[in-house]
């Protein structure tokens, strides 16, 4: 085989970066990902690299990394908040994770965009409602239904 997977592939790879997408806030593992290819995690790890240009864990760092600040640009919330709703259980990794792929710390993120005084979400509605794009209807979840 070279380096490309096969086209046939595709459907399957897209379908594990939804359910990263969707569960990114969740301890998914390279295992879990390659069940939702339908691939071994082996295969599935070179493939995924191939085709996106990343390791599904880069993936799921980065879309984590993207929520938590849409979560300090548009909320009340602290930074230790936004840590634990994007899947985090260690603030230093987050804020290790933050700091490479931003440019600056989360607290300094979070100052920059709290000095700009635009009204943001309380952050108990957040906590309270949960957090909007991981939340499906009943019965419209495909992942649900397996």
């Amino acid at each position: 085989m070279s380096g490309e997977p096969p086209r046939n592939l595709l459907p399957h790879l897209r379908r594990a970066r939804d359910l990263a997408d969707r569960h990114y806030a969740e301890a998914l593992d390279l295992a879990e990902l390659a069940a939702a290819a339908g691939v071994s995690k082996f295969y599935f790890l070179r493939c995924f690299a191939a085709v996106y240009g990343k390791t599904p864990a880069a993936y799921l760092a980065e879309r984590r990394i993207e929520r938590a600040q849409d979560l300090l640009r548009a909320t009340n919330i602290t930074v230790t908040e936004a840590c634990m709703l994007v899947g985090y259980s260690s603030l230093g990794s987050f804020s290790r994770k933050f700091t490479e792929l931003v440019g600056m710390s989360p607290s300094a993120y979070l100052a920059k965009f709290s000095a700009e005084g635009a009204p943001r979400i309380p952050g108990c509605f957040v906590l309270m409602h949960g957090l909007s794009d991981r939340k499906t209807p009943p019965g419209t979840d495909p992942a649900a239904d397996r």
